[in-house]
């Protein structure tokens, strides 16, 4: 398996060693091309990679990053979309030139046109050289729902209502779109290297799954296993299921 598995004892740890990889990346290459997730699990992350930047001078002049997903409808200055998102949690606090960093634009008047753009740019940039994942609680990479094609590119998807639920939660939103522009799973198997981050107990079972169960569409991480450089950040409530030598 390519599979790499890191536990940690807790999430604070996991998020400072998943951000050193990262920060190893961008010090290695300086022009690297950074796939970024939203949700709370990057959040500590993205707050070390800060620290980095501040501390050590890690320098993101050079580095391009592309989101996963955004939400229908959305503006980019909507406190809910994820473009907010990550000007609040990472690109407003370190040196990014903001023509480098790319999120779908929810508010398109074209969703299928805006996914073909987003494509096209990724393509441009060279492609995606790391991607940084997290897991929804059915196994869903970017907003890749079970069912999602293995090749299937940047499209408008239709969320679970589970997804909703819990984006609703954790945003404290009312009212969230039920649409969104995802990257596909093809698109995110393109990505040269992949880091999956995943904590606490509820992840416990969907991280079993997608990394020691069966390659399955109704699993959509579990296609992860057949890619050729994954590393699987957890906290050791997530991997608690897992069967670790």
């Amino acid at each position: 398996m390519s599979v790499r598995i890191l536990v940690y004892d807790d999430y604070a740890k996991m998020s400072a060693a998943a951000a050193r990889h990262v920060a190893s990346r961008v010090n290695a290459r300086p022009g690297v091309v950074l796939g970024l997730a939203t949700g709370s699990t990057p959040v500590g992350m993205y707050a070390e990679l800060i620290e980095l930047h501040r501390r050590e001078g890690l320098d993101f002049s050079r580095v391009t990053t592309f989101n996963l997903d955004e939400y229908c409808g959305l503006d980019a200055d909507d406190p809910r979309s994820y473009d907010r998102f990550m000007w609040e949690h990472l690109f407003a606090h370190v040196n990014l030139e903001r023509t480098r960093t790319h999120v779908p634009y929810g508010a398109a008047r074209d969703p299928e046109a805006e996914c073909i753009r987003y494509e096209e740019m990724i393509r441009a940039a060279g492609g995606i050289d790391l991607q940084v994942l997290g897991i929804g609680m059915n196994g869903h990479i970017g907003f890749n729902e079970p069912g999602s094609a293995s090749n299937s590119r940047t499209r408008v998807v239709r969320l679970a209502e589970q997804t909703v639920q819990v984006n609703r939660a954790k945003a404290e939103a009312e009212e969230l779109p039920a649409f969104a522009l995802s990257m596909g799973m093809g698109t995110i198997m393109d990505a040269r290297e992949i880091v999956l981050l995943a904590n606490g107990d509820a992840k416990a079972d969907i991280i079993r799954q997608a990394i020691q169960g069966p390659v399955t569409p109704d699993v959509p991480a579990s296609i992860l296993q057949r890619h050729p450089d994954v590393t699987v950040f957890l906290d050791k409530p997530a991997a608690k299921l897992l069967e670790l030598d």
